[in-house]
Order: C-alpha cells, then sequence, then structure tokens
C-alpha cells in the first residue's frame, strides 16, 4: 500500500484527490493524512511516514517550491508530486 499525504489549500481538492485514490481498483494507496499549508505538512512529517506527498506549488506562506529542497533534504524516502493549476 503507498501511504500518501495531499497538501492543498483548498479542501474540494484535497477531497477531490482523495477520492479518486481511494477509487483505484488495486487499492495501491492509502490516503493517510492532508494538510493544508506548509506548516501543517511539516508538523505531520515528524511524526508520520509516508512514501508519497502530493505537494501544490502555491500555497499560504512558504510555497510548494520553497519548502521542496527542505523536504528532499529532511524526507529523503518521500517521493515528492508537485500539482499546479498554472498553465
Amino acid at each position: 500500500m503507498i501511504r500518501v499525504i495531499i497538501t492543498d489549500d483548498h479542501p474540494i481538492v484535497r477531497q477531490g484527490i482523495r477520492q479518486i485514490l481511494e477509487d483505484d481498483r488495486d487499492q495501491r494507496f492509502s490516503v493517510i493524512d492532508e494538510a493544508p499549508d506548509s506548516i501543517v505538512l511539516l508538523e505531520k512529517l515528524l511524526h508520520n511516514e509516508y512514501d508519497v506527498i502530493l505537494l501544490d506549488i502555491s500555497l499560504p506562506g512558504r510555497s510548494g517550491l520553497d519548502i521542496l529542497p527542505d523536504l528532499k533534504k529532511r524526507f529523503p524516502c518521500s517521493k515528492v508530486i508537485i500539482l499546479s493549476m498554472i498553465t
């Protein structure tokens, strides 16, 4: 089971992504947690292990791009997927 945390400041986006992952027929994903911003994300990463961090590129406070180097350094085993609605 792939453990996932969804980080996005929009609750409806988090809910939609969660639903997509949980509807996976092969049940490969387990959405363990959600975070609305980088502060909550970092706090949760200190107490839980995740295989994948879904990270919104534009978060309030420190953006996804701002915290990406910290994530890769402090949690090198977690894969990060950046989410963006920027075109």
